[in-house]
């Protein structure tokens, strides 16, 4: 709250900051919040009808959520969607633990260096990064395979999950794995045990990062996926190519609803995160 003894300028600056604020949570919300009502047009347009500006009801219909469900490619393509996702995070999470149990090690060397190229994945473009995943897996005849989307779905996905169990271990106390050493623990036992627990939250919050990013992810599918393995960000490309239809709006609008629902997962793991580690 602005402060009593606040100037004019406080003031000005005060309110000023939070219009600025709300613009931009406008410019970037309002293109996702445009495609919700327009997905429940009963005409087949990308736009809003006069009946739709009018709240006539006739001009609403669920006629696009029911195509999904009877349409075998978007059935066919929601399966694929999931089944790649799920496997792709089990890897990616595997994997990031892994190496930020790694990295969080005080001798290891070049802890920088490897954690640059394993971020890698998040700062080179993705177009190349998908370009090198195609001559790679071609020469070993994983294209066109469910293996080789996952496997790069997983590529893709781990960084998110070593930069969270890494900010995770940043707390840790080191000293409790010496004390379940000291007491004769193994070092899986004491993983399994005491460092584990502690990290659960962030391999979570990572695990769901991942599979928002196999979920959504398109570039690297049309690189490395045929027919049988296309997922829902391929079909919802092939949509808009081949026959534009709104059902590919009522589709993102699901997307945008399970985005937000994970996104709100993650928040909550994070502040149960802040509270098991004191700082809340």
């Amino acid at each position: 709250m602005l402060p009593s003894y606040a100037g004019p300028l406080e003031t000005t600056w005060y309110y000023t900051f939070r219009i600025l604020c709300g613009l931009i949570l406008v410019f970037l919300i309002a293109p996702i919040l445009v495609i919700i009502p327009l997905s429940f047009n009963a005409e087949p347009y990308f736009s809003f009808t006069p009946g739709m500006l009018s709240f006539e009801p006739d001009a609403f219909s669920m006629r696009w959520y029911e195509d999904i469900l009877n349409n075998k490619q978007w059935v066919h393509s929601a399966k694929n969607s999931i089944i790649i996702a799920f496997f792709a995070t089990i890897l990616a999470t595997t994997l990031g633990t892994l190496a930020a149990l790694g990295l969080s090690r005080p001798e290891m060397p070049y802890r920088g260096i490897i954690m640059g190229m394993l971020i890698s994945p998040m700062i080179v473009p993705l177009i190349i990064s998908a370009a090198g995943m195609y001559f790679f897996y071609s020469e070993v005849g994983l294209t066109q395979t469910y293996l080789g989307i996952i496997l790069a779905h997983a590529a893709l996905g781990t960084p998110f999950v070593v930069i969270t169990v890494t900010a995770t271990l940043t707390g840790f106390d080191q000293s409790l794995i010496r004390a379940a050493n000291n007491l004769g623990a193994s070092p899986t036992y004491t993983f399994f045990k005491v460092t584990m627990p502690l990290i659960t939250p962030g391999m979570i919050s990572g695990g769901l990062f991942a599979f928002i990013t196999s979920f959504d992810e398109v570039v690297a599918v049309l690189f490395l996926s045929g027919f049988e393995q296309r997922t829902i960000p391929r079909q919802m490309w092939a949509g808009i190519r081949e026959q534009i239809s709104p059902t590919i709006l009522a589709v993102a609008t699901i997307l945008v609803l399970i985005s937000v629902a994970l996104l709100a997962t993650i928040e909550l793991l994070r502040r149960r995160n802040d509270r098991l580690r004191g700082i809340v």
